[in-house]
């Protein structure tokens, strides 16, 4: 994943507001996200009621900011 500029700045200034880790940052912020927006949550609910969800609970990938 990259992110401009601008996104990395704030990225790293709300992690150290925090005094947490990037990843946590961008985990905590996708989950606010997705649970937030209802014509997402429908469609998750909706089309996609019989596939299974991936199992990549605490699986890691290295999230390269430049």
């Amino acid at each position: 994943m990259r992110l401009d500029d601008e996104a990395r700045m704030r990225l790293t200034k709300y992690a150290e507001f925090l005094d947490g880790s990037l990843s946590y940052v961008v985990s905590e912020a996708l989950k606010l996200v997705c649970n937030k927006d209802k014509e997402f949550q429908c469609w998750l609910s909706g089309q996609h009621a019989n596939t299974s969800e991936p199992n990549t609970k605490g699986e890691s990938f290295q999230l390269e900011l430049k």
